[in-house]
């Protein structure tokens, strides 16, 4: 079976599987302002991003601003069913939304013929989730948007992973986006056939004191899979 993959830019996507969509992560309007405001950092949409297919799951990686985006989130209905780490239950709750399915590490559950694992994340610096997700008509694929691999997971074959690709540094902090260093993990662990990069793409621009000493890793070595870099809303085809 195939499903399709768009990237909506910076954590975002939107999956369509054979019976269901799921959208992972929006941002698709208003700004991104990280605590305790813009001088400290800030992310600008060049324009608002428009969805205009069903969305029957919102899938949250984290509960911080780039993932669980208080703006884009309160366009949706709030009857859609959400799936998401601790962290991001108050500020749903606060939203309005009546289906929210929390899940820690190593939990699961079955929505709309999709089944999701959540995974161990980044610590950032609670423990954040990672997923793999799977659906009735054999669609598989892993999600997580900070580098970090849940050394608990069993080996296992998936379709995809959807994965930074690239080393996010800090001065003295180091690597908080280990893109770079996980993908050698990602192949042994998942043999995917297709690696989808995420987490710096898109067309935002960023601005502020935090954003002036961010330095960017490039992976360089061969694959011997498919390395995916799509632009903002640009589709592929699992």
């Amino acid at each position: 079976m195939t499903f399709e993959a768009t990237y909506l830019g910076s954590n975002g996507w939107f999956i369509k599987l054979k019976e269901n969509n799921i959208i992972i992560d929006p941002w698709l309007k208003g700004d991104l302002v990280f605590p305790p405001g813009e001088w400290f950092f800030k992310g600008s949409l060049e324009k608002e991003i428009s969805i205009k297919e069903q969305v029957d799951i919102i899938l949250l990686t984290q509960g911080l601003p780039d993932h669980c985006h208080i703006q884009t989130l309160e366009t949706f209905k709030k009857d859609i069913p959400i799936i998401c780490p601790k962290s991001a239950n108050e500020i749903l709750e606060k939203i309005g939304f009546t289906s929210i399915n929390i899940l820690k590490p190593a939990q699961k559950t079955h929505l709309c013929n999709i089944s999701f694992e959540a995974t161990a994340g980044a610590p950032v610096p609670q423990r954040e989730n990672g997923y793999i997700i799977r659906d009735d008509f054999n669609n598989s694929f892993y999600i997580e948007p900070h580098g970090y691999l849940d050394e608990n997971l069993e080996k296992q074959n998936l379709d995809a992973v959807i994965t930074p690709t690239k080393n996010l540094e800090l001065p003295l902090v180091g690597s908080f986006v280990k893109g770079a260093d996980v993908i050698p993990k990602l192949i042994h662990k998942f043999n995917p056939k297709f690696i989808l990069s995420s987490t710096v793409g898109g067309d935002a621009k960023y601005s502020g004191f935090l954003n002036n000493f961010i330095s960017v890793q490039e992976y360089k070595k061969e694959l011997n899979c498919n390395l995916i870099d799509l632009k903002s809303m640009q589709s592929i085809m699992i």
